[in-house]
Order: structure tokens, then sequence, then C-alpha cells
């Protein structure tokens, strides 16, 4: 009967919807994943340096490099859906699926639509990841490490060299066995961190200590046969010797950054700050410059958060014109890659300009307005090349 036909052609339409949109997603999350093994990869490789110069244990590398997965994956969302819909698109057209569904009046506005579904679903997905996953994940990788001692200090002394890794303090070792006992130490203390040492700790604004040997006890530092030289607010400085003494390296402050940044401040924090009062913002709580010139810093993030994943449905939009035949197929190769182009130089504009937004209210207006109305300036114009190619 009718029924039953139009039944059947809806139903193979909805297997066509969810063919396509399958291989989309596939291909989409087999590029990101790729993307991100790779720049996670290298990312990781600079992290070595909080095992190498800050002593932390490699329990602690990892989680805090697993935690930054987030951001990597928040950075290709849109251009990972720009490859997965441009190679997509072309793969249907190499296996000539497209031709078959045009020869069998399957409507190309309807396709283009679904594209323009997919990449709302992609919008959200990077606008969870942008705005709580990445910045959550970030902000508890900072507490992480804050909450994180040092895992070894013979790790972070070097041979020969001046090591400072450690907040006011500077040391050097010239040698070091395989019983890891280390000779001629010298150890510079700027900040009072070892003021236990002297009697007169309140004055005291310099220390040097120097020994001949000494090794590690856990986090103890164990040294002979050295002095303790200290130098008061008067630049007067008194000498102690000492056939045997013990440094405790649990008040050292490694040089890792403790502060959350900006990328790592959840985003209600940053709205608080921006539309409170800074000075009455506690600066150790949450990322707030104090001078007001910066808080363009908070505008830029907010709207890298909010901005970015508005750009992916005008990347649809110009995929898009892919499926309007060209009127010369030698010309088809270079109209192809001519719209990868575009989408990748959109990409790149809203990089660049996100850089600017924090400028003025203009240029953040700009910004949010750019994608949106290009997005159905172009849509407009696809919509009337394809009802004028079906027409023709």
């Amino acid at each position: 009967s009718c029924i039953s036909y139009i039944h059947q052609i809806f139903m193979l339409k909805n297997k066509i919807y969810k063919y396509f949109v399958t291989e989309i997603i596939k291909s989409f999350l087999t590029i990101l994943f790729a993307l991100t093994a790779i720049a996670w990869t290298v990312r990781a490789v600079n992290f070595l340096d909080l095992i190498v110069a800050n002593g932390h244990s490699i329990s602690t590398y990892l989680f805090f490099s697993f935690l930054n997965v987030t951001n990597i994956i928040t950075k290709f969302i849109p251009l990972s859906f720009l490859l997965a819909l441009f190679l997509s698109i072309l793969k249907f057209e190499r296996k000539n699926e497209l031709l078959i569904l045009w020869t069998n009046g399957f409507n190309k506005i309807k396709l283009a639509n679904l594209f323009l579904v997919i990449s709302i679903v992609v919008l959200i997905v990077q606008l969870f990841f942008a705005v709580i996953l990445t910045p959550n994940a970030l902000n508890k990788s900072r507490n992480f490490i804050k909450s994180s001692g040092f895992d070894s200090m013979t790790s972070i002394i070097k041979i020969n060299d001046f090591s400072d890794s450690f907040r006011n303090v500077t040391m050097y070792v010239s040698s070091k066995d395989e019983n890891n006992e280390l000779t001629n130490i010298f150890i510079r203390d700027t900040g009072n961190t070892f003021s236990g040492l002297v009697s007169n700790k309140d004055t005291s604004r310099d220390t040097t200590i120097t020994a001949e040997k000494g090794y590690f006890d856990k986090n103890i530092l164990v040294l002979t046969d050295g002095t303790i030289q200290t130098k008061n607010e008067n630049k007067e400085i008194n000498t102690i010797y000492f056939k045997r003494t013990q440094l405790s390296m649990s008040s050292l402050v490694t040089r890792t950054t403790k502060k959350p940044k900006l990328q790592e401040t959840l985003t209600p924090e940053l709205f608080n700050c921006f539309f409170s009062d800074t000075k009455n913002l506690d600066s150790r709580v949450i990322y707030c410059p104090r001078d007001p010139d910066k808080i363009k810093e908070i505008i830029v993030q907010l709207s890298r958060r909010f901005g970015m994943p508005i750009y992916i449905p005008l990347i649809a939009v110009v995929c898009s014109f892919l499926l309007i035949s060209p009127r010369k197929k030698k010309y088809s190769f270079l109209n192809n890659y001519i719209y990868f182009l575009i989408g990748f130089v959109i990409l790149t504009l809203a990089e660049i300009l996100v850089r600017y937004s924090g400028f003025s209210k203009i240029n953040t207006v700009l910004y949010f307005l750019f994608p949106i109305t290009l997005s159905i300036i172009l849509y407009l114009i696809l919509i009337k090349k394809l009802v004028f190619e079906k027409i023709k």
C-alpha cells in the first residue's frame, strides 16, 4: 500500500542518516584521539621536569599529566571536526555514495542540515569541556601539585651545577658516589629556610652552609665537617663550625607554580572576579588580577571558553558547500581543498581574534557575532545554490 511504501522510504532515510552520523562521529573520534595522543606525548615529556627538577614522584607526574589531557582535547575538537567532516564527505563521494543518493532524489539540503545538527552536538560537547570539565581538571591538577611534596632529593641535586629548584635556596654538590654520599656541599639560604640552625634567626638575613660530606636520610640532609655563616641586618657575619648537623628538607618549597593560572581557574570564579570588586577578593583562592587593565585577560579566557565552540557550526556550513556539484569536473579536486582551506583559516582567525577580544567591548561583541552572522549568511547562500542546482 501507499502507507507502507512511505514507511519504507522513511525507514530507509533514517538508516541513511544513521550511517552518515556514525561515519562522521567515528572519523571525528579517531582524529581527535590521534591528535590528542601526539600532543599529550609531547607535553608529557615537558612535564618530566616535575620529576627531574622538582623531585615529585612518578605517580604525581602521571596523574598531573593525565589531568591535562582534557585541555588538549578541548583545543583539538574544532580542528578534528573540520577534518572529520571534510574527509567523510570526500569518502562518500569517492565511493559514489552521494551520487547514488542524488540520483534517487535524496535532498542535499537535508544532508546539509544533518551536518549542522552534528556540529551543534559537537558544540555542546566542547562547551562542556571548555566551561566545566577542563577548568576543573586543571584546577585539580594544580591543587594536587600544591599538596604533593617532593619524593627524592637526590634526583633534584645536580652534580657540579648550582641547583635552584627550591625557592630562596641554592645548592651545589661537587660529586656523588654510588652510595649517594655527597662531597663538597654548598648551600645558600636567602629566605631563612634553615633559620633554626642559628640563635639570632630573627635578625639573620643570609645563611651560607658548607660541608665536606653529607648524605640524605629520607628528608633529612646529614652534613659533616662544615661551617654555617650568617649575615644579620647590620651586615655582620657570624660563623659556626660543626662536626655533624642535620637539615630538615621538609621546609623547602619548590619553584613549581602553586597558584592557579588563569586557564586553571573555575568558570564561576572568573565571572565572580569579573563582576565583583577585585579588592574584596582573596587572591589566594582564585586568580584575579588586581590591576583593572588586566581584567581583559579574564575576558579573553571567557571568550575562549564560550566563543570558540560557536565557530563549529560555521565549519559545518563551509564543508556543506562540498555537496554542490562543480560545473567542471577538472576543478573538483581544487574546489574540495579550497573549502577545507577556508575552514582552516576560520579556525586560525578564531584563535587569533580571541586574544584581542578583551581589548574593548566592541571586540568582544564582534568575536561572538562574527561566527553567528557569517554562518547565517553562508547558510542562506548554500540553500540558494542547492535549490537552484535542483531546479536546474
